[in-house]
């Protein structure tokens, strides 16, 4: 997401690199990137004028600090008002008295069902006990979808009865998560391709049913400058608490995360990225403006690998990296593949590492197809291998290397190139080692 933003105000700062001095002259070709930049994004031209205008107020004539370029000066100058424009601090949902109540609404196709699964999976993981409500009652197959969702993330859902309104189906549900000990009961509420007044009359009749802390509205992120005005709309209506914006991995212009939270008064709690059950992020406005700066975000890296990394597996690893317990095997060097497939495609973490953002969307695309196809066939001729060949490879001779390629399906050319990746990774590791030990 934001690749074209990104490289758009990396050119503006290359700019300002070598001048003594922000003024009104050298930083006016910068803004000027940053404001074609902002309305390519699809951000409302209005709040595109303002965040310039207080860009260059916040700039314009200092003095450059010792040992601080201007380029450097300017560029925090732009992430703490886009910091600002995204809504300055990082919000979370009301998750007490139990049980929370959290209404999800939201138009058809903003992907609001899979987005409740999301958030149920999220807080099941935290050891929270979660309820599903079925209160979308007019769409086909909609209570089939939510359920099936709730069976894949191991949560309950509770359907609606032959005659049931919605606020009753409401009223239900919050008597059964008080029953159940339930910590947190979600309502999926119906939605339609556009905001009506029957669906808004439903809604306020819900909401006064169950009186939620939380009335999130869920955005497809892709739609632009008009999910500001379908998240106005439903917030005059209703009185949102909260956003969701899914599908930013699908935009890579991202002007809805820029525009949404400080034209509507609302905060942006949670971002989409993926499909995937765990591709739902909580949203910092700080990382978030470090991501687009081409900063990268390794706090959101390290929390991604702590999330997905089996802790007990890792302090193996890392003991084996020392030289303790026999040392590496290709059975570990498949187990860190495994391990790294569940933390995210490529073209996602790119936008997490410092100076990678500004990667080509094509180059990251062709990436993540290679990484794809090798970890494939790396991973199809390590089972190729007896236990014994994969503890200790250096047995390999010439047949035996055959036989595990043809058993892969592979020439035994790549057989050898795995084979020497393995045993430069080992080297490093020795490397590393040596250096601690100095």
């Amino acid at each position: 997401m934001f690749e074209k933003l990104s490289a758009a105000w990396q050119k503006a700062f290359r700019n300002l690199r070598g001048q003594g001095r922000v003024t009104e002259a050298n930083i006016a070709d910068a803004l000027r990137e940053i404001r074609l930049a902002l309305l390519e994004a699809d951000v409302h031209y209005a709040t595109a004028k303002a965040f310039v205008e207080r860009v260059k107020a916040r700039t314009l004539g200092q003095k450059v600090l010792q040992g601080v370029n201007p380029a450097q000066q300017f560029t925090k100058a732009v992430y703490d008002e886009l910091v600002a424009l995204l809504g300055g601090q990082t919000r979370d949902f009301s998750l007490a008295p139990p049980p929370a109540r959290i209404l999800m609404i939201g138009l058809h196709g903003s992907g609001k069902t899979t987005t409740t699964a999301k958030l149920a999976r999220a807080w099941r993981q935290n050891g929270k006990k979660v309820l599903l409500a079925a209160c979308d009652i007019r769409r086909p197959a909609a209570v089939e979808q939510l359920a099936a969702l709730a069976a894949q993330v191991g949560v309950d859902v509770l359907r609606p009865l032959p005659g049931e309104t919605v606020p009753d189906i409401g009223r239900r549900a919050l008597r059964t998560a008080r029953e159940t000990l339930a910590d947190i009961v979600i309502f999926d509420t119906g939605g339609r391709f556009q905001m009506d007044e029957p669906l808004v009359e439903e809604l306020q009749a819900l909401k006064a049913a169950v009186e939620p802390k939380n009335v999130v509205l869920v955005v497809d992120a892709a739609i632009g400058q008009e999910s500001v005005s379908v998240a106005r709309a439903f917030h005059e209506a209703l009185g949102l608490t909260g956003l969701i914006l899914t599908k930013l991995d699908g935009d890579a212009r991202g002007g809805a995360a820029l525009s949404i939270a400080s034209e509507v008064g609302c905060p942006i709690l949670r971002i989409g990225t993926g499909e995937r059950p765990e591709d739902l992020e909580p949203f910092h406005p700080d990382r978030m403006a470090s991501r687009i700066l081409g900063m990268g975000d390794v706090v959101t890296l390290v929390e991604k690998v702590q999330q997905n990394f089996d802790a007990a597996q890792l302090a193996e690893f890392e003991e084996k990296t020392r030289g303790r317990k026999g040392g590496l095997t290709l059975e570990d060097f498949l187990s860190q593949m495994r391990q790294m497939k569940k933390i995210g495609s490529i073209t996602k973490l790119v936008d997490l590492i410092p100076g990678l953002p500004s990667i080509p969307q094509e180059a990251r695309e062709k990436m993540e197809r290679e990484s794809g196809i090798q970890m494939k066939k790396n991973e199809a001729l390590i089972q190729s291998m007896t236990p014994r060949e994969r503890r200790h490879p250096e047995i390999l001779d010439a047949s035996r290397r055959r036989r595990i390629a043809r058993g892969a399906g592979l020439p035994v050319s790549e057989l050898n190139t795995l084979l020497r990746g393995f045993r430069q990774a080992k080297e490093m590791a020795a490397a590393m080692q040596k250096r601690r030990r100095r």
